[in-house]
């Protein structure tokens, strides 16, 4: 009866979900660096994360042959981009990576975590609509899009850890609206790149992804970062280091090798509504760290939130 059910899958949906859900399992991770290391500034928390990424994208091209021989597999040298896909994977990785991140991180500084994590969650919202198949019906898509707008609109509701008014709200909220903004152009592109080049895996679009960011981020470091000796002498830097380093390799490396294969996979507001597991992910992750209970409405609308990926999951079957 599983072999059954199983069959009854179209070819990759099924690998593309659950991609596509550990993608937002990772990024979700994101939200709490910021608030892992205090203090330190959205700069240098956006550079060291993605120097980290680059660190770790570098050393697994580099190691590439040796691997693929210790398996037993024939050895044909480093995937090396071509420069035409190493010039888009430095702009994606601008998109999807260090911009959007800083823009993110600058959001949090300003009001704290969870009015940047409800913004970011909009992102489904205009990917399922953005991205809907030509053979979908609209009344099909709109169930998931209902809940997902609904389960917003009741955190929207929540007491939140939004710190300031006025002025810094405002400008928070700016932040967190354009890193919206960045990482919907990154997700539309990165779908049709993939979709023109099934030749390039996920994983070396990853690398180059990752190197791209590497180089991006010690570009933002020389323009506008803490000077080496300073930041080394503030109190926690071992655990901002730390902090990098899982941010890095976590919800920035096996983050975009997990939605490239989820992208490959599946419809562009397939792969949106899952992205609301990024939110879901967050605010488990933001309450954790600050040992607290969801209130009611934050439970419910959690709930909202995966009744409407499932239902979304259902009409794209």
């Amino acid at each position: 009866m599983g072999a059954v059910r199983l069959a009854a899958w179209p070819a990759g949906m099924l690998t593309g979900i659950l991609a596509g859900l550990g993608a937002g399992a990772f990024w979700g991770m994101a939200f709490l660096a910021p608030l892992a290391a205090p203090g330190f500034d959205a700069v240098d928390i956006t550079v060291g994360r993605f120097v980290a990424c680059g660190l770790f994208s570098l050393a697994l091209m580099l190691t590439q042959p040796l691997v693929r021989s210790l398996r037993g597999r024939a050895t044909t040298g480093w995937h090396l981009p071509t420069p035409r896909q190493a010039l888009a994977a430095l702009v994606f990785s601008v998109l999807g990576y260090t911009g959007y991140y800083l823009l993110l991180a600058l959001a949090i500084t300003q009001v704290g975590a969870a009015l940047p994590v409800l913004v970011i969650g909009t992102i489904p919202i205009w990917l399922m609509v953005l991205g809907k198949p030509h053979g979908l019906r609209w009344s099909a898509l709109l169930p998931g899009v209902l809940l997902t707008a609904g389960g917003i609109a009741l955190m929207m509701e929540s007491p939140g850890d939004a710190a300031g008014s006025g002025g810094p709200l405002v400008l928070g909220m700016l932040y967190a609206g354009a890193a919206v903004v960045s990482w919907l152009a990154f997700a539309m592109l990165n779908a049709a790149w993939l979709r023109r080049h099934p030749g390039v895996q996920s994983t070396d679009w990853a690398n180059w992804m990752g190197v791209g960011a590497g180089v991006g981020a010690l570009l933002l470091w020389w323009w506008a970062g803490t000077d080496w000796n300073t930041l080394w002498a503030r109190p926690g830097v071992g655990g901002f280091v730390l902090v990098c380093v899982l941010t890095g390799i976590g919800s920035a490396w096996v983050a975009s090798v997990l939605w490239n294969m989820a992208s490959r996979r599946l419809s562009g507001s397939l792969a949106g509504q899952l992205i609301v597991s990024e939110t879901i992910f967050g605010l488990l992750y933001s309450f954790a760290w600050d040992q607290q209970w969801p209130a009611t409405t934050q439970w419910l609308a959690a709930a909202m939130f995966v009744l409407g990926i499932l239902l979304s999951i259902k009409a794209h079957r």
